[in-house]
């Protein structure tokens, strides 16, 4: 296992940020270790497939999931100035308001491939 860490700035995409990281740096099979900061836009997929919009600023309190080049798939919670927390599945268009510190963990002896699923509707892991 290797180890990644990265900082994104302002207003730069969560999403499409680490989606080009793994493909700039080859990650075949990763997943989020660890991931802080804050956005001033949330884009969220909720459990009833739901897209919502969201206005911040929020802090990052948790950025889990799985990372290929074929695609990732993340859950994020976030939480607004009240604390309270929201949480679904990360869309494009979260934007990053002052920071975002991601810690990746790249798995060497395995590769992520997503491939769509007619059972399911979406791209969904293969392990090789």
């Amino acid at each position: 296992m290797h180890t990644h860490s990265f900082r994104l700035k302002p207003n730069q995409d969560l999403k499409a940020s680490i989606e080009n990281y793994v493909i700039e740096k080859n990650i075949k099979a990763g997943v989020i270790l660890s991931a802080v900061g804050s956005l001033k836009k949330a884009t969220i997929r909720l459990a009833d497939e739901t897209v919502k919009n969201f206005e911040g600023p929020f802090e990052i309190v948790s950025l889990i999931g799985t990372l290929s080049p074929d695609g990732c798939h993340l859950h994020i919670s976030i939480s607004d100035k009240n604390g309270l927390v929201l949480g679904g599945h990360l869309k494009e268009n979260c934007i990053i308001h002052t920071t975002a510190e991601i810690v990746l963990a790249e798995i060497s002896d395995k590769v992520f491939k997503r491939e769509y699923d007619e059972n399911t509707g979406f791209k969904e892991l293969l392990i090789h």
